[in-house]
């Protein structure tokens, strides 16, 4: 997985709350396991017209300036709804490497880690600043800086977050859950080799042999 230290991206709002999962991809293009694919239809229904292929131009992602957009700025509740992981699989395939809401729904805050985005829940009141500043500035940046937790605009408002440290350094490291278990594999086999060795009877195909 990338690493995730520092981000500095064109940011686009999406001035909606209780977004849910089924708004960031709908059921109908859930048609794989595999994490790709699913970039073209992120936000399908409010991104195109009826059709299904006509770029809507009143949506955000729409909106000039606001290509190659890399930082997402939600409204409250962010991912509710559904646990389904094609959510932030579609997301990071379309390039989106940082969320920021005032909150976000549990499932979907960690699948947001495992799928190598960064969640960040900001006061309402930071978000709000930023609204305005990027409806007053079409293709406006933010810059991420993970290890200090905070975010700063491009005229010096630095607004700090918090992150658990756990899941702070496995996006430092590029580490999902597997990666992070595999990376304390001679920890994990030391320990199995000291349990056969003073609980035997646990493991009585062992003591077959």
């Amino acid at each position: 997985m990338e690493k995730f230290v520092r981000h500095d991206g064109v940011t686009v709002p999406l001035a909606r709350t209780n977004v849910n999962t089924d708004d960031i991809i709908p059921a109908r293009f859930l048609k794989s396991i595999r994490r790709t694919g699913f970039a073209e239809h992120l936000f399908a229904n409010w991104r195109y017209l009826e059709d299904g292929r006509t770029p809507h131009p009143e949506f955000a992602l729409n909106q000039p300036g606001h290509e190659d957009a890399s930082i997402l700025v939600a409204g409250e509740n962010f991912g509710c709804g559904s646990s389904r992981e094609h959510a932030p699989w579609a997301l990071r395939e379309y390039g989106f490497r940082c969320i920021i809401a005032p909150s976000f729904a549990d499932i979907f805050y960690s699948n947001c880690f495992n799928s190598n985005i960064l969640p960040v829940a900001l006061e309402p009141v930071a978000v709000e600043t930023l609204f305005k500043i990027l409806k007053a500035s079409a293709g406006a940046r933010l810059h991420i800086d993970l290890p200090a937790q905070h975010v700063t605009t491009a005229d010096g408002q630095v607004f700090r977050f918090e992150i658990d440290p756990f899941r702070k350094c496995a996006m430092l490291e590029g580490l999902d859950n597997i990666e992070w278990t595999l990376s304390h594999q001679d920890e994990i086999l030391a320990y199995e080799r000291r349990r056969r060795h003073e609980t035997p009877w646990l493991f009585p195909e062992e003591l077959a042999n």
